[in-house]
């Protein structure tokens, strides 16, 4: 089966194409940011000039769309580059996938909701309260319209390439003996990238469709940092606690966009609310990752 990952240079998009390489034929996709990927074909693809072009190039079986831009601020600054990257690309690539039939999955963001109560189902009405979050949400209804399916996922940390993450940058400081700000009054669902993974490689064997929250814990960025340091053994003193309030972030963020992962522990038998599975691989991750590194 050909698998065709877009953004394979992402946290969720390298630890996706990793997962299911000794399975499938997979080509993975980047733009700005070179990878290699033992057993993955990687191309170089701006999805903004002629995405249709991959399709018909490669055939796939499926498509996991993940390319995005992701920086939430970035979005609400620059409208019109975020909205050709995350809206007209994808209806571009998704539909020329949907003419070649393509079984295509989306990977979309906690951010579609307002975040006004926390703990949205996959049947709960998306409601954004900024950009990026828009942009993720007509996304979603392209996918939707073409017969495609839903994976959101949110606060995505792990070991390997992509954006800096929260979960690392905890880890980074608190080995540096540095104190760690974070927000206590902000909640969502942390997910660890190898768990997104681990997730597409069953989604893709029981051919799932529909709309799935593939997340971690409710826990706010505060308690996430507390909860790696302790399984880490660090000082846990070192997290200081911060409101929203005193973060000036350029868009609004929801203050509860938690996602309920019941469906997905059903369906996928992942320990998904396990805290400290998840800490478990990170740690072995990052430990490999850094033992790699030493010249």
């Amino acid at each position: 089966m050909i698998v065709l990952i877009t953004g394979v240079s992402s946290s969720p998009g390298y630890k996706t194409a990793v997962s299911l390489a000794n399975k499938h034929d997979v080509i993975g996709t980047y733009n700005e940011h070179p990878i290699n990927i033992p057993g993955v074909t990687t191309v170089k693809a701006d999805l903004t000039r002629d995405p249709a072009r991959l399709i018909s190039d490669y055939k796939p079986d499926v498509v996991i769309h993940m390319a995005a831009i992701g920086n939430v601020d970035q979005c609400e600054e620059q409208l019109e580059l975020c909205y050709r990257v995350n809206v007209l690309a994808s209806r571009e690539l998704l539909t020329a996938a949907y003419r070649v039939g393509s079984a295509i999955y989306y990977l979309s963001t906690d951010y579609v909701f307002d975040g006004e109560r926390g703990m949205y189902t996959e049947d709960d009405a998306p409601r954004p309260v900024n950009y990026y979050g828009l942009t993720k949400l007509l996304a979603e209804e392209i996918t939707k319209a073409l017969g495609g399916s839903i994976v959101r996922v949110a606060w995505i940390y792990g070991a390997g390439p992509g954006r800096v993450n929260f979960g690392k940058t905890v880890v980074d400081k608190l080995m540096r003996g540095e104190a760690v700000t974070a927000i206590m009054d902000q909640w969502s669902s942390p997910t660890l990238n190898t768990i997104i993974g681990e997730a597409f490689v069953k989604l893709l064997e029981m051919r799932f469709t529909g709309i799935l929250h593939v997340v971690g814990p409710r826990l706010s960025r505060y308690e996430f940092a507390r909860a790696i340091a302790k399984y880490f053994g660090f000082n846990e003193e070192l997290i200081k606690p911060i409101k929203l309030s005193d973060v000036n972030y350029r868009a609004r963020r929801p203050r509860d966009s938690s996602l309920s992962n019941k469906r997905a522990i059903e369906l996928l038998g992942i320990p998904l609310n396990d805290i400290n599975h998840a800490l478990a691989i990170f740690k072995r991750e990052l430990e490999t990752e850094r033992a790699m590194a030493k010249p």
